[in-house]
């Protein structure tokens, strides 16, 4: 009867320019029946405590998993969350999780919108007591891990999988950087523009060096957050939240932590003349960045190469 049960039979395909992924596939190697699983949970309202929001309400996959038009994420009962839900892409890059990195492990990440009382307001106890009620997960389970029986680690194990399987490398910017397209003169001059004052927190190929950094945003009163001091109170933690990959910025928008600006012209603008200077302000932002109106439309053509239309109408990761 353990015919399902194997190790990894799915590969995480990723592009050879992209470094190797710094999740350790060997805890937790892909298989498709448990991708499958996750892929189910992922869409099912069951892990939230009036069976109301499911983990694509707020990451939708025809939004790069982000949830655009929207500051902050939204939960049950009208609750708002405290922050603007971040685009689920390129994880197996990642070694921290959440806009203060106070998650290590993604195979542990679900358990903090589970169990927050505005978002899925749920204990993950009852998930699981819910999931081993159920005839059709009961089956899933077995297929996945060889018995029936449903656990929060195999539940956190299965979303885990799907979420790894989620890479965004089919931009334009992919394709020129396998010689299968050329940018254009305005791309390619917003390209060297990027290079010169972006690519140090932005870095290629994946646009982020997903560390942490304070970008000069104006403190929110309303939210009091202060990023990685919330939960460390270290003083050089003060403001800093971690660096988002600028692929699928079309998709997600608004931007920052708490979702603040609607476009990337704002955004362009806070670096020019919205920065406020802290002793935990990055280094590489000291002075602002300034750009023409030539500039800016260049920079926002080559931005835009890094949109990517196959993950966001990709079957495999929507609802099934």
């Amino acid at each position: 009867m353990m015919a399902f049960y194997g190790l990894q039979d799915i590969q995480l395909i990723y592009p050879d320019y992209f470094p190797k992924p710094v999740y350790d596939f060997k805890k937790n190697p892909l298989k498709r029946s448990t991708v499958d699983l996750g892929r189910k949970l992922f869409y099912d309202p069951i892990l939230s405590r009036d069976h109301t929001i499911s983990c694509s309400s707020c990451h939708l996959s025809n939004q790069a998993f982000s949830h655009a038009g929207n500051h902050l994420s939204k939960g049950i009962e009208d609750g708002i969350g405290d922050r603007n839900s971040p685009a689920i892409f390129n994880l197996a890059w990642q070694k921290t999780f959440m806009w203060d990195g106070s998650v290590v492990n993604i195979d542990v990440q679900a358990l903090a919108p589970i169990n927050h009382p505005k978002e899925m307001g749920e204990d993950i106890n009852v998930v699981v007591r819910k999931l081993n009620q159920s005839k059709e997960y009961k089956m899933l389970f077995y297929k996945s891990f060889g018995d029936s029986l449903a656990t929060s680690e195999r539940l956190m194990k299965a979303l885990s999988q799907f979420q790894l399987t989620i890479v965004s490398a089919n931009t334009k910017y992919d394709k020129v950087k396998q010689g299968k397209a050329k940018f254009t003169s305005s791309e390619n001059k917003g390209y060297q523009l990027f290079k010169q004052n972006c690519s140090s927190c932005h870095s290629e190929p994946l646009f982020s060096t997903y560390e942490f950094s304070n970008n000069g945003l104006p403190f929110n009163p309303e939210l009091n957050d202060n990023g990685k001091w919330n939960k460390t109170f270290e003083p050089a933690d003060k403001l800093m939240f971690k660096i988002p990959s600028l692929r699928n910025l079309t998709y997600t928008f608004p931007y920052m932590h708490d979702g603040r600006f609607k476009t990337l012209y704002e955004v362009l603008e806070h670096y020019e003349k919205g920065m406020v200077k802290s002793p935990t302000l990055a280094k590489e932002l000291q002075k602002p960045i300034i750009f023409n109106a030539q500039e800016k439309e260049d920079l926002l053509a080559f931005l835009a190469t890094l949109n990517d239309s196959v993950l966001v109408s990709n079957q495999e990761f929507q609802k099934k």
